[in-house]
């Protein structure tokens, strides 16, 4: 056999041959330094047989990174290797010890056990240690193919290792990892060798995790790492953590007072409190004014509808995990709503249309609703009940192209407003083999297409990611990097030729005859509550002035200042500013160190100097710390206020 290097020179290697018989082959040196190879562009151990003919590349030490998934696997098992030795050194057999899966994520690595006792967050310094010593050991990690026969045998006291084994096919390969005396079925890739990790990780967390993630299996705990090629990189990684913390919108959210989510009334159902509802309006009142000067139209729709509505959208039968059990009312079936978009189309359906109605565009913040489990909620960013910035456009085929850019213009023009110019757009398409999707082959490859001419057209970088189209619909989506550097899925595109088919609506074209229209669903923020919990944490509650749901604080130096501090207070909420007096009985200093801790971006402080000019000292929050102005017009202020509150700069 012979594989093929990365200079394109051919390699000859007897069958059966592995990455580091090819590194040997090479050198002595290039073997010594490998820890991993790719193999068509795949990542591969040094252990796993070469196919014939396969392009291949050797990662070596020097690159440590390039191999990360591979390390972190690895790790993976010294970690079980190490809670192994814990609890011997406790007294408990190997076999009192049982593992599900422990794969490589993000960043890091898990491990499930069924333990004999509880692991504790205080066992992680001894279980570091353990996998530091594991590491010390520098063990040979080999791969080994086995019989199932032998592999049941093998693993007979761990019931999920027999169920993972059963579950094989009788013509499938199975492989054992082996490190020292621990041995694990795996399918791999690992590193060569436990010198080679690197010790730059840290166990997290623990949580309960079901077996195989059904609720009727057994509950085994998982324990969580990270790992990276460099301490300066686990470092960054940790502070990162540290500021994600400090910007956690549910921490914000109560210390601002914005959302409380009440058990009393339902888990994943927020409650906006007034100074939430005032951001809340603040971002729809933005949208509503880019609304209206592109010709959208405002319509409103309930909060429940017919069961037969959703099950000709297909959104009974296709979100059947998602939907709420119906309601009986009157001999009747009715649903939570899940989606806008039925009740649009039948808004489009109230009366004939002409070919020169269309493009209509229909736009409605629409509450609705979607089951989650309970384990998946997480404050404002998955919730139970959410309102989307809906709108669903009703076009000619020949006007789709116009109307998808202007969509797209719209929802890059809302994500620049708020600062998150790190965007990357992702076309999901179908999956072919998948038989979720409804609608002609023809139609779908026609939405594709276009979707993808469009982005071009304006020269997007994107990325098309088969499986992931809504099953009436090819999408576009924009991912956004915050501040911190994490990722959010946000707006949305949709272009759909399916429901106007299963809803047989059509529009009376200039040739007299019916024709059906094509239809864009499209929500730049996605829904308020995921877009206002990733702006506290992308803003970390640091609002601009517009959006600040207390713009300013009035601070008067002493009581007899407090009759000109409420003059300008009302001569400020007159103006549309929200303005407020701090006239308590604290000291001045006290009284900005509570206005900061608020987070409110404007301080007007006033005293003798101020009110006998009609001046004020203004104290201003910005990105990089404090900003200071003294001795400032108030009617010059209020005036560069209101330009920046109706530019929302």
């Amino acid at each position: 056999m012979h594989v093929i290097l990365p200079d394109g020179k051919q390699l000859e290697l007897p069958r059966g041959a592995t990455a580091l018989d090819a590194a040997k082959a090479i050198g002595p040196r290039l073997a010594q330094d490998a820890l991993a190879a790719t193999v068509g562009g795949t990542l591969t151990d040094l252990m796993t047989p070469l196919p014939d003919g396969a392009a291949i590349g050797i990662i070596t030490k020097k690159k440590p990174e390039d191999a990360a998934p591979l390390f972190r696997h690895s790790l993976g098992h010294a970690l079980s290797q190490a809670v192994g030795e814990f609890y011997a050194g406790k007294g408990y057999p190997a076999t009192a010890v049982k593992r599900g899966v422990g794969p490589a994520i993000e960043n890091g690595f898990y491990q499930d056990f069924d333990l004999p006792e509880p692991l504790s967050e205080e066992d992680f310094p001894a279980i570091e240690a353990l996998m530091r010593e594991i590491i010390g050991r520098n063990l040979d990690i080999t791969r080994a193919d086995v019989g199932k026969a032998a592999a049941l045998q093998q693993f007979s006291y761990d019931p999920y290792k027999v169920e993972l084994i059963t579950a094989l096919p009788d013509d499938e390969p199975i492989t054992f990892y082996t490190q020292g005396d621990y041995v694990d079925l795996c399918r791999g890739p690992h590193f060569p060798r436990t010198g080679a990790l690197p010790t730059a990780f840290k166990l997290m967390s623990t949580s309960s995790a079901y077996w195989r993630g059904d609720a009727n299996n057994p509950t085994l705990q998982r324990v969580y790492g990270v790992a990276f090629a460099t301490q300066k990189e686990l470092d960054a990684y940790l502070e990162r953590l540290e500021e994600a913390k400090r910007r956690d919108h549910r921490r914000l959210g109560k210390e601002m007072e914005l959302f409380t989510i009440d058990p009393l009334v339902g888990k994943g159902l927020p409650l906006w409190l007034p100074n939430g509802t005032i951001l809340r309006e603040e971002l729809a009142a933005f949208l509503k004014e880019q609304q209206f000067a592109r010709r959208y139209q405002g319509v409103i729709t309930p909060n429940i509808g017919n069961l037969e509505l959703y099950k000709t959208s297909g959104h009974w039968q296709n979100y059947s995990d998602s939907n709420f059990s119906p309601i009986t009312v009157d001999d009747e079936q009715y649903m939570l709503k899940p989606m806008n978009c039925p009740h649009h189309v039948r808004i489009y359906a109230s009366k004939p249309r002409s070919y020169r109605d269309l493009p209509v565009r229909l736009a409605e913040f629409g509450t609705v609703y979607r089951y989650e489990q309970s384990g998946e909620l997480n404050g404002l960013t998955r919730v139970r009940g959410f309102t989307q910035d809906d709108a669903h456009i009703f076009c000619r085929p020949d006007q789709l192209k116009k109307e998808f850019l202007d969509v797209l213009d719209l929802t890059v023009l809302v994500l620049r407003t708020f600062g998150m110019t790190d965007v990357r757009f992702r076309v999901g398409t179908r999956d072919k083999g998948s038989d979720k999707y409804v609608g002609s082959d023809e139609n779908w490859e026609a939405a594709e297409r276009q979707i993808i001419e469009a982005v071009g057209e304006v020269g997007l970088p994107f990325t098309i990611e088969p499986g992931d189209a809504a099953f009436y619909g090819p999408k576009l989506d924009f991912v956004i990097k915050d501040v911190i550097g994490r990722e959010w899925q946000l707006g949305t595109i949709q272009v759909d030729y399916n429901l106007p088919e299963r809803f047989d609506i059509w529009y009376t074209g200039e040739d007299g005859a019916d024709h059906r229209p094509v239809m864009i669903h499209r929500a730049p923020f996605g829904s308020l509550e995921r877009f206002v919990g990733i702006l506290i944490e992308h803003y970390g509650g640091d609002f601009p002035l517009w959006l600040a749901p207390r713009q300013i604080a009035i601070v008067p130096i002493a009581d007899r200042h407090n009759d000109y501090a409420h003059a300008l207070e009302q001569e400020l909420r007159d103006a549309g500013l929200r303005a407020e007096v701090d006239d308590s009985s604290n000291r001045m200093n006290a009284k900005v160190r509570q206005a900061e801790l608020s987070k409110i971006p404007v301080m007007l402080i006033v005293g003798d100097a101020e009110q006998a000019a009609r001046q004020v000292s203004v104290r201003e929050r910005t990105g990089d710390g404090t900003k200071e102005r003294k001795a400032v017009g108030f009617d010059d202020l209020k005036a560069e206020l209101l330009k920046r509150y109706s530019e929302r700069s």
